[in-house]
């Protein structure tokens, strides 16, 4: 990104987003950076006296969440672009729906992200060639085994950012949608299954600021991964449950998928 931006990315302190904070620190950008814990970020303020904001909030508050849009509000008055990708992950294991789980994952993802959104326009109408980013996910493109939780909560983060993008155009704020594929994080490190062309966290990050930078209203990657999963979802529904099905963890095994 070529001229200085205000910007607030969430889910700052790990992962995809600890990069995109570090990329964009060297680029000379402001940053708002939001996480639960504070440690990373305030290392990374450190180094980069003057020029970010740490601020630590649990984005599922409301309350939180508004009063650190307020924090920015002050510091800057407005801002250029907000990347939302504060996100969480866990798995069902069926035959017992754990509803509890469900509605962990959808506060995190969903309402948090409804949280930011909520804060963060008032800002945005203000700053200059405006972007609102959100993460979802390549699980979007195909119901896979054990994603009921966070497949819903990404499927209605690409309805939500999908809709705004028609929405806030009148007011001359871009939209854009990042559907990853697998990425290696702390969060991705518990998973129990192979996780097929996975990139590093900085390869991810890059991505997405290229992305961004580029002005597409859908990030997608890697390409060849995504290409199968569109493949595989656009397939009849008879085909595509005799392709994913074989995914399922038996439950007379240990074996994970």
């Amino acid at each position: 990104m070529s001229t200085q931006k205000r910007i607030w990315l969430t889910g700052a302190s790990s992962g995809m987003g600890l990069e995109m904070a570090n990329q964009l620190a060297a680029q000379g950008h402001k940053l708002a950076l939001t996480a639960r814990s504070a440690k990373p970020l305030l290392e990374l303020a450190e180094r980069y006296p003057g020029q970010i904001l740490v601020i630590t909030a649990d984005l599922t508050d409301a309350g939180a969440v508004q009063a650190a849009g307020e924090q920015i509000g002050a510091a800057w008055g407005a801002l250029d672009l907000a990347i939302l990708n504060a996100g969480t992950c866990e798995y069902m294991d069926l035959p017992s729906f754990d509803s509890a789980l469900f509605a962990r994952v959808m506060q995190v993802n969903v309402q948090g992200t409804a949280h930011c959104i909520e804060a963060a326009l008032p800002l945005l109408r203000k700053g200059e060639k405006p972007r609102l980013v959100g993460v979802g996910s390549s699980v979007t493109f195909v119901p896979l085994p054990r994603a009921e939780a966070y497949g819903a909560s990404k499927a209605a983060v690409r309805y939500l950012f999908q809709s705004l993008e028609l929405d806030l155009a009148q007011y001359g704020i871009k939209v854009s949608l990042v559907s990853p594929g697998f990425v290696k994080t702390p969060l991705t490190e518990n998973n129990d299954f192979p996780m097929p062309m996975q990139v590093s966290s900085e390869k991810a990050a890059r991505a997405i600021l290229q992305g961004i930078e580029r002005g597409k209203r859908e990030i997608r990657f890697p390409g060849v991964f995504i290409a199968l999963l569109r493949l595989i979802g656009s397939l009849p529904a008879g085909l595509r449950y005799l392709l994913t099905s074989r995914l399922a963890r038996s439950n007379n095994s240990e074996d994970s998928y």
